[in-house]
């Protein structure tokens, strides 16, 4: 077996145990050698598998088209390994198990309700290069007046961040001089460098750092660790429009989706009569109209965006 084609096999028979389980639905009530529809590749103690559900196979592995007649094999082995696995299953009554139905019902409501919704979204038109424009023009921080922030940080434990050290950080200067007073309190950090553009940070982040001058001192706590961070440089780092359209493209349209998905929802649950049947569960609360999807294009930074309230 290959470097390349090993990966592709052992996540094959990783994702096939959620099929197998699925499968077993239907072992569970009649002939489990019900003849499957296409040409058949392999006879496993009597059970078929077929070119379709290879090709089935393939398609989801994503593999490249150079990689596909070795992936066949590999992927091939893979199912008669999944039939062999699902033989046994039946024979001892595994896909009898509560436990296992339950997995089952749930992967079968998932998949029955992700390919409605696909269904009811699945036209939903690309964004024309005007909305494109807009949306650049409207968000200048993310594109034309871009900026580059450059920082140092020395990461400690949540819990070695105390008064004494906040106080201490007020009267210093430099970042040096923070790592000085954590080596004398014989307290462990890392130092690290990073760079982060104003597209990838929270807005409230990043106007708070350019808020702040070159050199300015300040804290962010993350859960179990706290950064200390200098900010060293703060650069031009524009995108133009070209450059940013397929981004923009992308960003609008999974909004656009997203937008339809729950308008979906809304409507089926205003016309749903809906019962909360244990007076302890709490109703869900519903979505604010209108409420706006994230701003950003751009994936945005979670910690840092979370620890805007810690920043000091």
């Amino acid at each position: 077996m290959t470097k390349t084609t090993q990966p592709l096999a052992k996540r094959a028979l990783c994702a096939s145990l959620l099929v197998l389980a699925a499968a077993g639905l239907t072992a569970c009530g009649g002939d489990s050698k019900e003849k499957k529809p296409g040409q058949a590749l392999v006879s496993v103690n009597g059970e078929e598998i077929t070119v379709l559900q290879l090709n089935e196979e393939l398609q989801r592995s994503g593999a490249q088209a150079a990689q596909q007649e070795v992936a066949s094999k590999q992927l091939l082995e893979a199912l008669i390994d999944r039939q062999l696995l699902q033989n046994e299953a039946i024979k001892d009554k595994t896909d009898r198990d509560p436990k296992v139905l339950q997995a089952i019902e749930r992967a079968k409501s998932l998949i029955v309700a992700q390919a409605y919704m696909q269904k009811r979204v699945g036209s939903i038109a690309k964004p024309t290069r005007a909305e494109v424009e807009d949306y650049f023009a409207k968000n200048p921080g993310f594109f034309s007046n871009r900026k580059l922030f450059e920082m140092r940080e020395l990461v400690i434990a949540s819990g070695d961040m105390n008064e004494a050290l906040k106080t201490a950080m007020d009267g210093f200067k430099s970042l040096e001089e923070v790592a000085g007073w954590l080596d004398a309190h014989k307290v462990k950090f890392v130092r690290t460098q990073l760079a982060r553009t104003s597209a990838d940070l929270a807005p409230e982040l990043s106007a708070k750092l350019l808020a702040m001058p070159k050199g300015q001192l300040f804290i962010i706590r993350e859960g179990e660790r706290s950064m200390l961070i200098q900010i060293a440089e703060i650069k031009d780092s524009p995108v133009v429009l070209e450059a940013a359209a397929p981004q923009i493209e992308q960003f609008l349209f999974n909004k656009k989706n997203k937008e339809a998905a729950d308008a979906e929802l809304a409507r089926l649950r205003a016309t749903a009569k809906i019962e909360y049947m244990n007076k302890a569960a709490p109703a869900a609360p519903a979505a604010p109209a209108g409420k706006p999807a994230a701003a950003a294009p751009a994936a945005a930074d979670d910690s840092a965006a979370r620890g805007v309230a810690g920043m000091k």
